[in-house]
C-alpha cells in the first residue's frame, strides 16, 4: 500500500465533490453535526495547507495561527483545488515518507502524517458527497484500502474519536467503512 498515492488519490476524490458544490450548496448540512460543506470543505484546506508548511520545514509555532479561520474567500472550490496541488506537493517530496514531521502530537515520519490525512480526506470527501446526494460513493480501491489500514490497526478509528455504528451483517465496504467512522449511509 502506497500511503503517498492512496493520500493524491483521496485528494482528487474529495475534490470531485468539492467542485459539484453549486452556489446555494455552501451552507448545506454535512454528516459532520457542527459542520456545513463550506466548514468541511475550509478544514480539508487548511489541513492540505498545514501538510504544505510543514513539508516546507515549518513547525507549528512558526505557522501559528495563520491557517486559523476563513481560507475559501469567494471561490472555496479553486482554494481547495489549490490546496490539493499544495498537499500533493509537499508529500511528493523524496523523503518526505520517512522524515519527521512535527505533528501536534510528536514528531512522526511523514507516512504517518500521510495515513492520518488520507482518513481524514477521504471520509470528508464523503461527507460532503453526503450535503449533495442520497448516495455518493467513494473509489472502491479507496475504501478498500482504508479498511485495510483499520483492519492492521483495531482501534484506531476509536483512539481518533469516533463512535462506530452497528451495521447489517454482509454490509457492502463502504458502508462498512462509515460505520466505522461513525456515519450512517
Amino acid at each position: 500500500m502506497d500511503i503517498r498515492d492512496l493520500h493524491a488519490q483521496a485528494l482528487l476524490s474529495t475534490d470531485r465533490f468539492v467542485a459539484a458544490v453549486g452556489a446555494g450548496r455552501w451552507q448545506a448540512p454535512t454528516p459532520c453535526e457542527r459542520w456545513n460543506v463550506r466548514q468541511v470543505v475550509n478544514h480539508l484546506v487548511a489541513g492540505n495547507l498545514w501538510v504544505r508548511e510543514l513539508g516546507a520545514g515549518r513547525t507549528i509555532e512558526d505557522v501559528g495561527t495563520e491557517l486559523d479561520g476563513d481560507l475559501l474567500g469567494d471561490d472555496p472550490a479553486a482554494a481547495h483545488a489549490a490546496s490539493v496541488a499544495a498537499a500533493t506537493g509537499a508529500f511528493a517530496a523524496e523523503d518526505a515518507m520517512d522524515r519527521l514531521w512535527p505533528l501536534s502530537y510528536g514528531e512522526r515520519p511523514g507516512r504517518v502524517y500521510a495515513r492520518q490525512r488520507f482518513v481524514d480526506v477521504l471520509l470528508h470527501g464523503w461527507d460532503i458527497g453526503r450535503a449533495l446526494e442520497p448516495d455518493p460513493r467513494l473509489p472502491a480501491g479507496l475504501v478498500d484500502a482504508c479498511l485495510e489500514l483499520f483492519d492492521s490497526r483495531p482501534g484506531m478509528f476509536a483512539q481518533w474519536g469516533f463512535a462506530e455504528v452497528a451495521v447489517e451483517p454482509g454490509a457492502d465496504p463502504q458502508t462498512r467503512l462509515l460505520a466505522l467512522a461513525g456515519r450512517r449511509p
